[in-house]
């Protein structure tokens, strides 16, 4: 039950929070009772904070502080644009090789403003996979690095469907056909990691960068086109 410590010191750690765990209790919690910040609490022994979310069906790194002050500096660093985050997403088609989505988008559930939202991507690699799919003979697939460069309700996964490319295993916002090309090859997840995060450290402003590794099922998606994993930053 306890989850993979990518980072710790005296004032915060970084985990490695695994795809289907919610982060907190929410509207969106739906009958869950197992949450990573109440794993947290137990597996260091203190009161956490937590600094960002991830969704539920989200791997990678989670950023916690062990006290409000650094809590506070850690907001202040986010508000400020301070936290790099850098995401691998597979989405259905080929997109250029690097493009940006500047779309705003509402705060999900009850926060029906919408507000600026934009996030970078590069494509990493492409594929193929032997299903005709809109009159083609194959479906195309890319690996993608994602880097929001705002902090919105699923940002990503409604980005990735605003062009088109819907991010593979998203129940919510991507596409079904292509979701189940992926089950029927043993993928049962959405394929968003939260892969790199960089910020500065609350206590002397170092920067920090942390990474979090892929799980094995994110791994068989990546075999399916002989794609390798990034290398380690």
């Amino acid at each position: 039950m306890r989850l993979p410590v990518l980072y710790e010191d005296a004032w915060l750690a970084v985990v490695d929070k695994p795809a289907g765990l919610m982060v907190h209790d929410s509207v969106l919690a739906a009958g869950e009772t197992d949450f990573a910040a109440d794993r947290l609490r137990a597996q260091f022994g203190r009161p956490i904070h937590l600094v960002h979310r991830l969704d539920r069906a989200t791997s990678g790194c989670l950023l916690l502080a062990f006290d409000r002050e650094a809590a506070s500096a850690l907001g202040r660093a986010v508000m400020a644009q301070r936290l790099h985050k850098r995401y691998l997403a597979v989405c259905r088609g080929w997109p250029e090789q690097d493009f940006a989505i500047d779309h705003p988008l509402d705060g999900g559930p009850g926060k029906p403003q919408k507000k600026e939202a934009v996030t970078r991507f590069r494509r990493l690699a492409t594929g193929e996979l032997e299903v005709p799919a809109s009159g083609f003979p194959t479906s195309r697939y890319a690996l993608l690095e994602c880097a929001p460069q705002t902090g919105r309700f699923r940002q990503i996964r409604r980005h990735l469907k605003h062009a088109s490319h819907h991010l593979i295993g998203d129940t919510s916002h991507g596409d079904g056909r292509h979701n189940r090309i992926f089950r029927m090859r043993g993928v049962h997840r959405m394929l968003l990691h939260a892969w790199v995060l960089g910020f500065p450290h609350p206590h002397d402003g170092r920067a920090l960068r942390v990474q979090a590794p892929l799980d094995a099922e994110y791994g068989r998606a990546l075999d399916l086109f002989g794609w390798q994993p990034p290398s380690p930053l």
